[in-house]
């Protein structure tokens, strides 16, 4: 990029076809929210400065991401269209020149390398506006490509605005546009909401910098999968398929066995190790990470904060919880185990149950290296037992001064 790149990200809408009280960039996608894709997107494209446009409960949004101190934040109090998400922009980029990109927040398939592109071509043909555009075999749903006989772009309708002709055309808009930053905001002063919805667009910018004969390119440069936005749950889910495919073909090329991918969801957060396996009905859920030559599952549940060493094995109907489990340990059966520490080589019984909430707050077990437990037993937290105990069958253990159990069947 040889011209600075910033990027407005439209995030303002509610979505009534979500039938949601929650801000629609906030539904996630395969364990993050929609918006952190297109913001990582654009931070993976080299792009330093990124607005993002918030209106439907705003504070919400920002406090999702309040650990990204280098956004920049612009409300849209009433949403009045694309165009005017961009208008309100003004002032966050009065002391920027550059290729300016705008961009749907509600597009997590969007690719870093679509980005590059649209900004390369943008800054090779020196035009004043670049969008990409995709072919959908069914355009439902989205503006329409207008070209001229020669093949040159005439602009964008609004499916809403489109004539029937118009409907039929296959080349669609997925609303990822750079523009020249001067150019654009001199065309949103003349751009007027007469359409269907009263509403500002921003493809009415892109006309009229058309019609003041600048320069307007069009490139097909996005998969039909890439372009799908997110309206309904329907599409939430879809998008949500699509994803988690990504997600384990990364993991698969990268070394771990999966072995029904159909049958198995791995959060985006996740971390897996070469030579694990993990077996069909498996749910890995936050911030997980699993080491090499691991068996996972069938019909695990490893959630949030928990991390298993190499040669681990969590089993079948294994719920793990903000736990750690040090190299080579078991828990081959039907276990619950919550907020515990747990050393090398630790055999975790059939049926055992680490009891870590007392009725008022999360308690921790702590469980030494080489420790047997037996099958049925119940853990109770806070619990700290030391290395290379044996724990009867059926025990009920509760910590002492000393850490020793205090019950047994």
């Amino acid at each position: 990029m040889n011209r600075p790149t910033a990027a407005i990200i439209l995030a303002a809408g509610k979505s009534t076809r979500m039938v949601t009280d929650l801000p629609k960039v906030l539904h996630e996608v395969c364990g993050r929210p929609m918006l952190a894709y297109v913001i990582d997107a654009c931070r993976a494209a080299g792009i330093g400065r990124i607005i993002c446009v918030v209106g439907y409960r705003k504070d919400e949004v920002i406090k999702a991401f309040a650990d990204d101190p280098d956004l920049i934040w612009v409300e849209q109090a009433e949403q009045r269209g694309t165009g005017h998400a961009a208008m309100v922009c003004g002032d966050a980029l009065t002391d920027f020149d550059g290729n300016l990109l705008v961009i749907a927040g509600d597009m997590p398939l969007l690719r870093t390398e679509t980005l590059e592109l649209l900004v390369q071509r943008h800054e090779k043909e020196r035009s004043a506006v670049t969008l990409a555009t995709a072919m959908l075999d069914v355009p439902t749903g989205y503006g329409r490509i207008v070209r001229d006989e020669y093949g040159n772009l005439e602009g964008i309708v609004e499916e809403s605005d489109c004539t029937e002709p118009q409907r039929r055309i296959k080349e669609i808009n997925p609303s990822y546009y750079c523009f020249d930053k001067k150019l654009l905001f001199q065309a949103l002063e003349d751009v007027r909401p007469d359409n269907v919805k009263g509403e500002y667009y921003i493809t009415d910018a892109l006309k009229i910098l058309i019609k003041n004969g600048h320069r307007a390119v069009a490139v097909t440069a996005v998969a039909a999968e890439d372009a799908m936005g997110i309206n309904s749950r329907q599409q939430l889910a879809e998008v949500g398929r699509i994803m988690q495919d990504r997600i384990q073909r990364n993991l698969m090329c990268n070394g771990v066995t999966i072995v029904d991918p159909s049958n198995t969801w791995i959060d985006i957060r996740a971390e897996i190790g070469q030579d694990t396996v993990i077996y069909p009905f498996t749910y890995i859920h936050g911030k997980v990470k699993i080491g090499k030559h691991c068996i996972v599952g069938p019909f695990a549940y490893l959630r949030d904060g928990t991390a298993l060493d190499n040669d681990v094995v969590a089993g079948v109907f294994i719920e793990l919880k903000n736990t750690i489990m040090g190299k080579g340990t078991r828990a081959r059966h039907l276990s619950y185990i919550g907020d515990a520490r747990i050393g090398q080589r630790v055999n975790v019984g059939a049926g055992t149950i680490f009891a870590n909430f007392d009725g008022h707050q999360i308690q921790q077990s702590t469980v030494g290296d080489e420790t047997y437990i037996g099958n049925g037993s119940i853990l109770v937290a806070p619990l700290t037992v030391e290395a290379g105990q044996q724990i009867a069958h059926g025990s009920v253990v509760r910590q002492h001064d000393n850490g020793s159990r205090d019950g047994s069947s």
